[in-house]
Order: structure tokens, then C-alpha cells, then sequence
């Protein structure tokens, strides 16, 4: 189906085509802040008044003329500086919305070319234990899979495990010297990171022990069967800890192919990008050079230093060839925190020279702060460690379910606290612009108000509570009049679902789905104020109450399978009640 974004985006780029002989950027349409100055709104004219030399205003005045009245909407107005609002028509919205009654897709049609699209996310290093960081990446790197695989694409999800690094050496010394084994069984992650900084502390005191630690590394690196039958067993127990977390978070991999998987390819990257004329020697060294990049000229890519040893780097460049050559990728999002973007713009950098068909995008995000606001840690000063902030979020929603609900049994009181804990935690962080910072308050992430998970939760479970009942009177929805303002609110935003999914596809953006789903509820919850949904007063001079039931029903129904369609999405589990 063609929504009303997509039907006057494509009307703004045949005038624009028709006026300047050439297809323009795609032209941006979004809901206007304000609907009361109209229902979507396009920057068209200020994006290309400078590059045709007409000045914005008049070439908006131009293009408004030029698209008039359309089936969709009336004639554009000019507000601004030079922005083009649309107002759209009622009769054309309702028709739109009551031909997608029953569609589980909601009219949404699957990518006509379907793309193989890698999502590489969450990635933490074996042997340490997750933190409140590794949120970020799982959750974003998951709510994006789901749109990509939702709208079509072959998505495959990788977790790169971080199993091969230099800590291993200094893991495998100070596990030689503790000699302990009940540790790696009851908590291995606590366990081995605490060895490690054990270590650490033991090297600062006695450079030898670094060198020691190098000595164990190279015995892996060389497939020492002791160090290897270690070093397995320590991936193994972390990855089982690992699964706990990723279970609670409802999160899973295609893959999960850590550092060591590429192990025995780094040395071929070298070879063939040396071959290529690539990768260069550099004071003993290997570098990828990018002459003709002027933001990476004085920025050489390090991928292989000069006593031999490879790099994080070599390791990306090994699996991204493996991706592209066989899974055939045509996309590779990396998840990551925005600290790694010099890297990865080298990463794209050597694969444009290496001649890879393949796009990378960096999907790159902040920090999170606490209300000090410095990177959130503990009272010690210490990363908050993952597991236990998923404990504390169960815990605060549980006693906020409790006392609300009293009456329910303890198994349902846990299940909903899980639900509403955990889908607030990924709320907070998946409705923030992933490019900035934002300050962590369990208070607001928590609140039954504002644009929060619970208040969507809570939005759901209204929408679903009504249909129920609808249901048990033996009412359906239905086609029926629609014509009050709240109504048409509702009705006019369900049809944004579509366009608000493209525009997260293309951006990379999760925030944007959260609120386009928060406006959702909120339009609902007006909606539900203003107009009784199972005992409608008739309309005067208008149909009568059946009908207008029916389509009253319509909105509940569109708007629960909408919001239930977004929450899935985002990773968020639906509820029933609260």
C-alpha cells in the first residue's frame, strides 16, 4: 500500500524532476510538530534553494502551486522560512486505514529488493564481565535487526566476541598461579575478571609479570595444548554466562564467531592487501595509507605491528572479507560506542580500496551518565555490571507492580515486573537520540507518564482490555464514521507507521520508532477520552451507534496491532495486563 508520506514525496520529486530535469535528493516528509499547522510537512525547498539558486520561500510558493490539491491532500501552504505543510483529507485517511483492517503487516510491504544486511552488536570480551556500556550495543543492534528483518531484508545478527585479545595472557598466568577451579564453576565472568585485575595490579609491582603474560599468550598463539584447553574452557563458561544475560534481555544471535574464528586468516589479509598494494611497510610495520582521503591522510590503519603481532584491525579486515565473500553482504552495521569511529571509518576506507561490494555504516552511540552527569558507575566507582542493574530494574518495578496490584497472584506480579523492569531499561536508552549522551533516572525510565515503557505498556494494555470486552458483547470493528478531531489524529498517525520504519531503516535511528509510538499513545489515550468506544452516543444527523462502534473498535484494534507491531520491534514484550 502507498501511505500518504510516500504518495507526496513522490509528487514534490516528479514536479521537482519536471522543473529541473533531474531526479533531486529525496525530498523529506515527517508529521508536523504542530498538527495544527497541518499533518505533514516537507524541507524540500530549503534543501535545494541554494543549489538551484532560488530562494526558499519563493521556490516553496512554487512547488505548492505545482503539487495543488491531491487525492491525498490539499493544496500545500508555505510556513516559515520555507517549509511546505500538507493537510491532509479525512474521507481519503479513514478509507486508507479501514483497507488495513486484519492485515497482521498493517499494509507494510516487504523491500522490493530485499538486501543481505549484517548486524555485528553487543560483542563483549570473553572473561570479563558486561556492563551498563554493552546495554547500549545489544539493545540497539537488536531493535535495528528486527526493523531490517520486519521490512524484508536477510538479517544476519553476529555477536564478535572479543576471545582472542592480549588479556588472555595475563587471564591464563593468573589462573596458573591461583590454581583454584570452584571459582570458573560458580561464577566464572566474576571470577576471571578478577583475576585479571588481579594480575594487573601484580605487574604494575613486577614488570616481569608482564612479560610472563606475553610468554602465555604466545603459547596459545602457537596452540599450546595446555593453554588451549584452558582458554576454551574459559570462553565456554563465559558464553553460558553470557546466554543468561542475553536470555533475559530476549536477544539472540544467528552467530556468535568471536576474534579466534579468523585466527588463521590474518596472516592472508596481510598477503593479499600487501598484493594490492594496499597495505604498505611502515617502519617495520604494516599500514593501509589514504592519500586521497583528506580527513585520513595523517591517519594511517595499523594492521600488523612491528614485532608481528596482529591488531584488532586485522581481525575486522578478516571478518569482513569473510562476510562479504560468504554470506554475500551487502550491508554491514557495526554497533558500537562512538569512541571506535576513527576506526571504523579506516575500516570502510580500506575496504572501498580493497574493492569490496559492501556498505559499512557505523551505527555509533554515547555514553551513559549518571545524575552527576559522569559515565554512570558505582558509589566505588566501578562500571555497574550488567546483571545487576537487570536485577535492580526487576526489583524497583516489582515493588511499583505490587502495590498497584496487590490482588495479584506472586508468579504474575514477577512476570509483569520482568516485562515492565527490563522493557524500561531498553525504553530509556533505545528512545534517546544514540548520538548524544543521556542522563540515567530510574524515577522517569519508570514513571507510568511521559514517553516511557510503562506508559506504552500501559497504552497497550488499555487498547487490549477494550477489544476483550468487545469481544465477550459480541461487537466487531468495522468500517463507520470518523470525523472528530481525536479520531482523525489517531487515524492520520497509524497511516505515519510505514514511513516512520523507512526512516529508521535509513538512519540507523531507533528513537524515531519510539516517538512515532509514543505519539501513538498518546493520541489514543485522547481518543479514548473524548470518544466511549462501546456505548457511543449517535452522531447527530449522522449513522448511528452501531457503526460508529464498529469504527471506534477499528481505531483500538489499529492502533493495539500498530503499538503491539512497535513494541516487538524494539524488543519489548507485550503485556495483556498490569
Amino acid at each position: 500500500m502507498q501511505f500518504p508520506a510516500d504518495f507526496l514525496r513522490n509528487q514534490l520529486v516528479s514536479v521537482l524532476e519536471r522543473r529541473f530535469g533531474e531526479r533531486p535528493p529525496e525530498p523529506l516528509i515527517e508529521p508536523c510538530a504542530d498538527p495544527r499547522f497541518g499533518d505533514l510537512q516537507s524541507n524540500a525547498a530549503l534543501v535545494l534553494a541554494k543549489r538551484v539558486g532560488i530562494e526558499p520561500r519563493a521556490l516553496a510558493a512554487e512547488l505548492a502551486a505545482a503539487v495543488g490539491q491531491t487525492e491525498w491532500s490539499l493544496p500545500p501552504e508555505v510556513a516559515g522560512p520555507g517549509f511546505l505543510n500538507f493537510r491532509l483529507k479525512p474521507e481519503r485517511c479513514a478509507k486508507a486505514f479501514f483497507s488495513l483492517l486484519g492485515d497482521p503487516r498493517l499494509g507494510i510491504e516487504k523491500a522490493d529488493k530485499p538486501q543481505t544486511v549484517v548486524v555485528d552488536y553487543s560483542s563483549p570480551n570473553i572473561a570479563k564481565e558486561m556492563h551498563v556500556g554493552h546495554l547500549r550495543s545489544t539493545i540497539l543492534g537488536e531493535a535495528l535487526a528486527r526493523v531490517y528483518r520486519f521490512l524484508g531484508h536477510r538479517v544476519i545478527t553476529v555477536n564478535h566476541l572479543g576471545d582472542w585479545g592480549t588479556q588472555f595472557g595475563m587471564v591464563l598466568l593468573g589462573f596458573k598461579r591461583r590454581g583454584e577451579e570452584t571459582g570458573l564453576e560458580n561464577g566464572p565472568l566474576e571470577y576471571l575478571e578478577e583475576i585479571y585485575q588481579e594480575i594487573q595490579a601484580s605487574a604494575k609491582a613486577d614488570p616481569t609479570i608482564r612479560e610472563q603474560a606475553k610468554a602465555e599468550l604466545r603459547k596459545l598463539q602457537n596452540g599450546d595444548p595446555e593453554n588451549l584447553a584452558l582458554w576454551s574452557r574459559f570462553v565456554e563458561a563465559s558464553k553460558a554466562e553470557l546466554a543468561r544475560i542475553y536470555e533475559e534481555l530476549g536477544v539472540r544471535f544467528d552467530f556468535t564467531m568471536g576474534e579466534s574464528a579468523y585466527r588463521d586468516q590474518l596472516a592472508s589479509v596481510i598477503r593479499e592487501l600487501c598484493a594490492a598494494g594496499i597495505a604498505k611497510p611502515s617502519q617495520g610495520a604494516i599500514c593501509v595509507f589514504f592519500p586521497n582521503d583528506p580527513e585520513l591522510q595523517d591517519k594511517p590503519f595499523l594492521i600488523r605491528k612491528s614485532d608481528g603481532a596482529y591488531l584488532y584491525a586485522t581481525t575486522d579486515l578478516a571478518a569482513l572479507r569473510f562476510r562479504v565473500k560468504e554470506w554475500r553482504a551487502d550491508r554491514i552495521l557495526y554497533v558500537t560506542d562512538g569512541r571506535q569511529r576513527l576506526h571504523f571509518r579506516q575500516l570502510a576506507a580500506t575496504a572501498r580500496q580493497w574493492g569490496l561490494p559492501v556498505v559499512i555504516e557505523h551505527v555509533w552511540f554515547g555514553s551513559v551518565l549518571g545524575e552527576d552527569n559522569k559515565p554512570l558507575k558505582t558509589r566505588e566507582g566501578k562500571p555497574i555490571k550488567l546483571r545487576e542493574l537487570l536485577a535492580e530494574a526487576v526489583r524497583r518495578a516489582y515493588a511499583i507492580i505490587a502495590e498497584k496490584r496487590p490482588d495479584l497472584p506472586e508468579a504474575r506480579k514477577m512476570q509483569i515486573a520482568r516485562a515492565v523492569g527490563i522493557g524500561a531499561l531498553k525504553y530509556a536508552d533505545l528512545s534517546q537520540n544514540r548520538n548524544l549522551d543521556y542522563v540515567f533516572r530510574w524515577e522517569k525510565l519508570l514513571s507510568f507518564e511521559g514517553n516511557t515503557a510503562p506508559y506504552l505498556l500501559n497504552a497497550y494494555v488499555r487498547m487490549r482490555a477494550i477489544l476483550r470486552k468487545a469481544e465477550a458483547a459480541g461487537f466487531s470493528p468495522g468500517p463507520g464514521p470518523l470525523s472528530s478531531e481525536p479520531e482523525m489524529r489517531l487515524v492520520k498517525l497509524l497511516l505515519d507507521f510505514c514511513p516512520t520504519l523507512e526512516r529508521v531503516e535509513s538512519e540507523g535511528r531507533p528513537h524515531f520508532l519510539c516517538t512515532y509510538l509514543y505519539e501513538v499513545a498518546r493520541a489514543f489515550h485522547r481518543f479514548y477520552e473524548c470518544c466511549p468506544v462501546l456505548q457511543p452516543s449517535p452522531q447527530a444527523g449522522g449513522e448511528g451507534t452501531e457503526s460508529l462502534r464498529a469504527a471506534r473498535l477499528a481505531l483500538c484494534q489499529g492502533a493495539a496491532a500498530t503499538l503491539g507491531t512497535g513494541l516487538d520491534l524494539l524488543g519489548i514484550e507485550r503485556l495483556e495486563e498490569m
